[in-house]
């Protein structure tokens, strides 16, 4: 080798090895997003803080200093990284103090959407989140001529602390929509004395209303930190495919997202691939992320609109070929109610999340998905060997049709297909309901006047959790050695939210050994939705796709139901569980997992 080329080489491994560095500085810096000027939370006097893009298999050093004159500390959601760099003090972690800087490093071990945000005293709902991309090391599975952000939060002029002092005092202070004599004259004329009177006993007994969709109201929702009236815009030119990384960096705010006009595919959820679906609309819960393309072929707008959960208000953008156009703003949808329904029996919307179960399982139609978006020369699908096909029940399968695909979305060329060699078919149920003791949410038939079961507008496709199949099959699949249940609890009266009846502060650790295969039983037995996260593992949401079965960081539990997800027990240290509504968490909803070499049992 000439002495040039070598000093070539010795500068590329160089390069390639050296740490990007990055320097970030909590502040506090005024804004105005409602018409009265408020200080906001930022890191480097941005809202949202800037997007920071690393390189899978990179090593990063990120100085952060806090010049608050209160303790701060930034979280790296959904990292696989060691917990003393996961910034969760508490947990390894002791914050960064005032006027200190506090360096982070560690090896970026994944790829895709993610975000970062403060997990110290409620900053995150001041303002301290933003995004982050991860560029794979290997080309993706599918093609895009365009690459957006889409960072979803929710603003109130509200300091935090006052959020949460009111909430304490009357856990209903924000539920503006309090049913009324006049309502229930209107259910009486409907269904009757008798059962109009039985239903506000139920209701009285649980102690809650049928409006108690979301804690907190009147908040202003922001696209990229921007109002619906300053309306963030990405361009594209007609027959472009525009990837969107959806990101919901709420506090407490679940978005149901649609583009009037346009499908959208998903291609990724929580930074992993996911074979890619055709939606109409989908659900991003506090803290998800999902991928989605798009391929708009007119001369003309189109309005991404985020409705919160409770219809309280959207967050908007659009999406235009030239600047300064916009499209139109749907209406809100009628504001939805609770019913008993949703609560007896751990009732579920057809198998949003559910234990394998597919008799709510709609593949839908694949027409008009655009297949230049999926290069099938990099899927790995892997060995189906192992692969428990009982949890599968065909019989109950649309697979739909495939008319209408355009092959240009999937290379194919970079597929590998995989083996389907020790797929033993005689042990799949094809037709009874496998595991159906086990999956009473698949059982319950949605109902379409809740706000708990999805429904797209004009009847299209809504994404649920079980049209979710990983790209990949997961290399360490196997049967789980225990299962722990961990009941999602508390009280709305006294604005009380725990883990098994516990809150944080009085609860045991849970405690994991390292190297085993733990199956988490998530039941929820209160009215609220709650998305809960581990971090510093995977959790492997059951779907019935067996090592297809997608990775999860932050798994959405509706009220009464019951999921189950699989995590490969593989990082040592002390990890924060819990539920990623702000005040939940802060009111306890949250416990402390121990990874060690002995594992005792909880």
């Amino acid at each position: 080798m000439s002495p040039y080329l070598f000093a070539t080489a010795a500068l590329l491994l160089a390069t390639a090895t050296q740490a990007a560095t990055y320097d970030l500085t909590i502040g506090k810096t005024s804004v105005n997003v409602t018409g009265q000027p408020r200080e906001a939370i930022t890191v480097n006097g941005q809202l949202p803080a800037p997007l920071l893009r690393f390189k899978e298999g990179e090593e990063v050093v990120l100085n952060v200093t806090n010049a608050l004159d209160t303790d701060s500390s930034l979280h790296w959601h959904g990292f696989i990284l060691p917990y003393t760099m996961d910034g969760a003090p508490g947990f390894g972690f002791a914050g960064i103090k005032p006027g200190e800087t506090f360096t982070y490093r560690f090896k970026i071990r994944q790829s895709g959407t993610y975000w970062y945000h403060s997990h110290s005293d409620m900053q995150e709902q001041a303002g301290l989140y933003g995004p982050i991309v991860i560029e794979p090391a290997k080309p993706e599975p599918y093609r895009y001529d365009r690459d957006y952000v889409i960072m979803l939060s929710d603003w109130t002029d509200q300091g935090p602390h006052t959020v949460m002092s009111k909430l304490k005092k009357q856990s209903d202070y924000y539920n503006y929509s309090q049913q009324t004599v006049a309502d229930f004259f209107r259910e009486v004329s409907a269904k009757g004395w008798d059962a109009a009177v039985q239903n506000r006993l139920d209701w009285g007994q649980m102690r809650m209303m049928a409006t108690d969709i979301a804690d907190v109201a009147g908040y202003t929702f922001l696209v990229n930190g921007r109002t619906p009236e300053q309306n963030w815009s990405g361009l594209f030119k007609p027959g472009e495919r525009v990837r969107l990384r959806l990101i919901n960096g709420s506090a407490m705010s679940i978005f149901d997202v649609r583009i009037p006009g346009l499908k959208m595919t998903v291609v990724q959820a929580d930074g992993n691939n996911v074979t890619p679906t055709p939606v109409d609309e989908l659900r991003i819960s506090v803290a998800e992320t999902y991928d989605v393309i798009v391929q708009p072929q007119d001369d003309q707008a189109y309005t991404l609109f985020a409705e919160s959960l409770d219809r309280a208000g959207y967050a908007r953008a659009t999406l235009a070929p030239r600047e300064g156009m916009s499209g139109a703003i749907p209406e809100l949808r009628p504001r939805p109610l609770l019913t008993m329904t949703d609560m007896a029996g751990h009732g579920g919307h057809g198998g949003h999340g559910g234990h394998g179960g597919h008799g709510g399982m709609d593949h839908g139609s694949m027409a008009g998905m655009d297949a230049e978006t999926v290069d099938h020369s990099k899927m790995d699908h892997g060995s189906m060997a192992g692969m428990d096909a009982e949890t599968v029940d065909h019989s109950k399968m649309d697979h739909g049709s495939m008319a209408g695909m355009d092959a240009e979305t999937i290379d194919h060329s970079k597929m590998d297909h995989g083996s389907m060699a020790g797929m033993d078919h005689s042990t799949m149920n094809h037709g009874g309901a496998a595991n159906a003791e086990q999956t009473p949410a698949n059982q319950v038939k949605p109902n379409p006047q809740s706000g708990l079961y999805p429904t797209a507008a004009n009847g299209g496709k809504f994404l649920i959790y079980n049209d979710l199949r990983a790209m990949t099959a997961y290399p360490g699949y196997r049967a789980p050695d225990r299962e722990i249940e961990v009941r999602l609890t508390g009280n709305m009266e006294r604005y009380i939210w725990t883990l098994n009846d516990e809150k944080f502060v009085d609860a045991d650790p849970i405690r994991l050994k390292y190297g085993e295969r733990v199956r988490l039983k998530l039941t929820n037995t209160t009215m609220m939705t709650h998305p809960i996260h581990l971090h510093g593992m995977w959790m492997q949401l059951d779907v019935g796709k067996g090592a297809f079965n997608p990775l999860k960081h932050v798994i959405s539990v509706l009220p009464g139901q019951t999921v189950y997800a699989d995590v490969s027990v593989d990082a040592k240290g002390e990890w924060p569980f819990h539920c990623h509504l702000l005040y939940h968490m802060h009111a306890g909803m949250m416990r402390k997992v121990i990874v060690d070499d002995s594992g005792a049992r909880i």
